[in-house]
């Protein structure tokens, strides 16, 4: 039996959805092979679907000043579990898989990244932000040291908070719909993909 993809409505087919929307999805399917299931839950509500994506896009699409894609991937993974989100867990593992060519990093990362073997960099990266997501995360002058000393910049300490907030409430919206992974995430960057 299939899990549904949500607890509220989801389009019958993406044919009913607003053009951007659709070709938002199509463009989606094309790269990944599948659609997600956060897209078909978010696109219950067009603008929120617009604005989520639109935020996504800025902070993981954008060049860092020395935040890498498979270090963004890493910051959804460690707060993701953290916050019990399995889908974002298990979609953004898979990613962490493909951009660090690391097969086990994302499980290891998400049980206990102080236990991984990771870089100091990486560590650092993670206890900031499970501190933004768990915690206070206010940007004290200590943690600013700590952060420098490891290599990021003012920029980046603004992009690890921003994406832990906004998976956060990633997070949050996927426990609340209860929508499941994709069967597809769980083998991305495990097994060589089907050409």
């Amino acid at each position: 039996m299939t899990a549904p993809i949500s607890r509220f409505p989801v389009p019958e087919s993406i044919e009913d959805l607003p053009d951007d929307i659709r070709e938002a999805i199509l463009a989606v399917q094309e790269k990944a092979g599948f659609v997600p299931n956060v897209f078909l839950m978010l696109a219950h509500r067009p603008d929120e679907f617009r604005a989520f994506f639109a935020y996504h896009d800025a902070l993981m699409e954008r060049e860092s000043d020395t935040l890498t894609k498979a270090e963004k991937e890493m910051i959804v993974v460690a707060t993701s579990a953290r916050n019990r989100c399995l889908y974002c867990v298990v979609a953004h593992g898979a990613l962490v898989r493909i951009y660090s060519k690391a097969p086990l990093l994302a499980d290891q990362v998400a049980i206990n990244h102080r236990t991984a073997p990771i870089s100091e960099r990486h560590r650092v990266m993670l206890d900031f932000a499970l501190y933004c997501g768990l915690e206070l995360g206010e940007l004290t002058d200590e943690w600013q040291a700590r952060l420098v000393e490891v290599g990021f910049t003012h920029e980046d300490i603004w992009d690890i908070g921003a994406i832990t907030a906004f998976f956060g409430l990633s997070n949050r919206l996927v426990t609340l719909t209860g929508t499941p992974p994709n069967p597809e995430f769980y083998l991305m960057g495990r097994v060589p993909r089907e050409k």
